[in-house]
């Protein structure tokens, strides 16, 4: 059964990218976001081997310390000629320093390696699990995908990690240059809203379930 999610709730993030995009995504139905980075709580070890594990563990882990429901996000690129990576090493790529640029420069090194040049397969896709945890244990998982290819030289400078490398399915442009409205907005007036990135997909089925009723 799902459970009303009200009042507030902590983003199981230290990436303030995502934070934003989840606050943007909260604030028409009046939950109030706060980030795990900024309660100064300690990442756990992401020990799962799929996207929807690594978010329960984050998730349950900052709704246990705070008392609070808590949402985790885990997502990533999966590039099919590099058999799905950088998958759920996406962060891992970019090292401590979180150094995107040279994540995607490593994507376009592999694929060269393999041989794909710019009419080569550079289909990839943007997956994320969003769990939604509890302090007693109840958890509930929502998912959501975006399709393109992957693009070199990186276009843009919106958005955050990989977005100027990836181009999604029907655009011209890539995640780097669409505007944030673009990419997650969501127009609740409509009777099917309809969503772009991963994420806001993700988001669409978590609001249909757990955040009946929109504010304003």
């Amino acid at each position: 059964m799902h459970r009303p999610l009200t009042g507030k709730v902590v983003i199981a993030t230290h990436n303030p990218g995502k934070l934003r995009e989840m606050q943007e995504l909260l604030a028409p139905f009046g939950v109030e976001a706060v980030s795990a980075g900024e309660l100064g709580l300690p990442e756990p070890d992401e020990t799962g081997f799929m996207f929807s594990e690594n978010a329960a563990i984050k998730a349950h882990a900052a709704a246990k310390a705070t008392g609070l429901p808590a949402l985790s996000d885990d997502s990533g690129l999966c590039v099919d000629s590099l058999d799905g990576a950088p998958g759920l090493f996406t962060a891992n790529w970019a090292g401590p320093n979180k150094d995107f640029a040279g994540a995607m420069a490593r994507v376009e090194s592999e694929l060269q390696k393999r041989g794909v040049g710019a009419d080569g397969n550079r289909r990839a896709h943007f997956t994320s699990a969003l769990v939604l945890a509890w302090p007693d244990g109840h958890e509930e998982l929502f998912e959501g995908r975006v399709f393109g290819h992957v693009v070199w030289p990186p276009r843009g400078d919106q958005g955050f990690g990989y977005d100027p490398l990836f181009q999604p399915e029907g655009f011209t442009k890539t995640f780097g240059e669409i505007s944030a409205e673009e990419k997650h907005g969501i127009d609740w007036s409509q009777p099917e809203p309809q969503a772009l990135s991963h994420r806001a997909r993700a988001f669409l089925n978590l609001a249909a379930r757990c955040l009946p009723q929109r504010v304003g």
